[in-house]
């Protein structure tokens, strides 16, 4: 009984220690300052946004009420009717792209040679499109330029990898085909929000990597860019995330080397591998980019390290934060004050790059 008690212990200790020095990357905790342009820091937040947060308790609500196998179906429907978008002069158009299903978001008489290559959100398991229309409508307006937004492949039913490669080929795609088909680009730019904010990050360190043509500019929104589970404010944030603290508090519960084998065990990559997890990658020689986030928000840390640490390889990227928001704020625009400023703050980052 004695050995197999120690062999068992062995066996606690040897896992313990691979997740420590092998699976969780390197110690980014001197990346946790500055902070960044600080928007509204004295201002609180519109009625607006408190009329979001108060939204945010009917799905929880319907989630406790629902089996637990039932829930991502549940997720992925409703985040596919709540930001429906009704604007009727915006044209839509689906779209093959090398393999890849996608749709063309075309403001009226946007540049169709300017092309935005948009990736949602989603926790890599949900959105679409579809969900997404608010945000990419508006993106096409404001950068002049035909969105492709792309409904890359989703987990579970696909392993992560499957989505990065879709990204990967929608952008080589869309250097040379518009709305109108073959046509070469005249300016491209990407960008994303949560999981598509970590697509967004991935995808241009790969372009680099390539030698591919690199956009103009990017977006992250909100992104979440370390797999590893190391950003402070995954726990600190908690409470004050009312989107995502209630969907991933289960989470913080998990052992931190529980989780760590278990994104191994999902994607068959170390979850600091760049690929998955930007931040431990090379961030030099970088396109301009812009990242906002929540300073309230769970993933704020995953922004703030990311940002500092690309600043430190001299690559031209600008922090903008925001105090009290939710996670990825702007896609309650036009009716949050506040996601029709960061949209003010996006448009101009963009025109300064085209």
């Amino acid at each position: 009984m004695a050995a197999i008690l120690l062999g068992v212990l062995t066996l606690v200790l040897v896992i313990g220690a691979i997740g420590f020095f092998y699976l969780r990357g390197a110690d980014l905790s001197a990346f946790d300052q500055p902070v960044g342009q600080r928007h509204l820091l004295d201002t609180a937040p519109s009625e607006a946004h408190q009329a979001v947060v108060a939204s945010l308790g009917g799905i929880a609500a319907t989630l406790k009420n629902t089996p637990r196998r039932q829930h991502l179906a549940l997720l992925r429907n409703y985040m596919d009717k709540l930001f429906a978008d009704g604007d009727t002069t915006t044209q839509i158009v689906a779209v093959d792209a090398a393999g890849v299903a996608a749709e063309w978001v075309l403001a009226a008489g946007v540049d169709s040679r300017r092309r935005l290559l948009y990736i949602h959100g989603g926790a890599f398991t949900m959105g679409s499109p579809k969900s997404h229309r608010r945000l990419t409508r508006k993106f096409s307006e404001i950068a002049n330029a035909a969105v492709l937004a792309i409904d890359y492949r989703l987990m579970p039913e696909h392993p992560r990898l499957a989505g990065i490669e879709d990204c990967r080929t929608a952008y080589r795609w869309l250097l040379d085909h518009g709305p109108a088909g073959q046509e070469a680009a005249t300016a491209i730019f990407v960008a994303g929000d949560s999981a598509g904010g970590n697509l967004t990050l991935s995808l241009i360190a790969w372009l680099r990597d390539q030698g591919l043509r690199a956009p103009n500019a990017a977006v992250a929104l909100s992104p979440a860019t370390d797999a590893s589970f190391g950003s402070p404010s995954l726990k600190n944030n908690l409470d004050t995330d009312p989107m995502l603290g209630p969907l991933f508090k289960p989470l913080t519960r998990i052992p931190r080397t529980v989780l760590l084998w278990a994104t191994w065990l999902q994607n068959r990559l170390r979850p600091n591998n760049p690929v998955l997890s930007p931040v431990f990658g090379d961030l030099s020689g970088l396109p301009p980019l812009l990242v906002h986030a929540s300073e309230s928000e769970m993933l704020f840390d995953d922004s703030r390290r990311y940002v500092n640490k690309a600043i430190v390889a001299g690559s031209p990227v600008t922090f903008q934060t925001w105090r009290h928001m939710v996670h990825v704020w702007h896609i309650y625009h036009p009716e949050l004050p506040e996601g029709q400023q960061a949209f003010e703050e996006i448009g101009k980052f963009l025109r300064a790059h085209s």
